[in-house]
């Protein structure tokens, strides 16, 4: 898998160490931290982001969703908040990402495909393309109305991120509009190697909901370990 577990469930959006704490209570190894954002604002600051990843538990992993497309203000960036994955939203270039991986290999790199109308082909290209320098690649959907390409809460058409599953040689991770409700439909119908939730296990004050992070977790294992029978 991945990063040597069998499937991945990632929630982002972590605000602070009582937040992160309910997640590592639920057995949520991967914990996104959504930094130096274009449109969204920060959940909390890179310096309470670097303390919560210093402190996860052996086993729990801290992920940086950042758009910086630079190798260099990656690499500065990853370890100025203590974290050894990355997931890059920004449309870095090859050659940037080429220049990451021979600089610091021991990163781990998730590329995503932000989904739009009318943008599969060129999603297509950017998977065959890049696959041999990322470890992973998480779909995402875009939001015309607010120009974002993450956080959105907006759903896609799975049959894309299904076509991606199947002719990528990496891991895909499946995002964007995931909830308690859909995630097992969505993980039987995709086949993701992994799913990511941010905003729909949140309530109205925007800090996660305990009962529908367990939901979430408990739909994802049951539908992931169905798939493994």
């Amino acid at each position: 898998m991945i990063f040597d577990e069998e499937y991945l469930i990632q929630v982002a959006g972590i605000i602070d160490q009582a937040e992160a704490d309910i997640l590592i209570q639920n057995d949520v190894k991967y914990l996104g931290f959504p930094l130096r954002l274009p449109v969204h604002k920060e959940d909390l600051s890179e310096h309470q982001a670097a303390a919560i990843s210093l402190n996860l538990p052996f086993g729990f992993n801290a992920v940086l969703i950042t758009y910086l497309d630079n190798a260099d203000e990656i690499i500065e960036f990853s370890k100025s908040v203590n974290m050894k994955i990355v997931q890059l939203h920004g449309d870095i270039s090859l050659n940037e990402l080429i220049r990451l991986r021979e600089l610091y290999p021991e990163l781990k790199i998730i590329k995503s495909l932000v989904i739009r109308e009318d943008n599969q082909d060129e999603l297509e290209f950017m998977l065959t393309e890049l696959s041999p320098h990322v470890d992973a690649f998480i779909t995402d959907t875009f939001d015309p109305s607010t120009g974002a390409s993450g956080a959105t809460g907006k759903t896609h058409d799975w049959n894309i991120s299904r076509k991606f599953v199947e002719i990528s040689p990496k891991p895909v991770i499946l995002a964007g509009g995931l909830n308690p409700a859909n995630v097992y439909k969505a993980i039987k119908f995709v086949k993701p190697a992994g799913v990511d939730v941010h905003t729909r296990v949140e309530n109205e004050s925007g800090r996660k909901n305990p009962l529908l992070i367990k939901k979430f977790v408990s739909e994802s294992k049951k539908a992931f370990e169905e798939l493994r029978k």
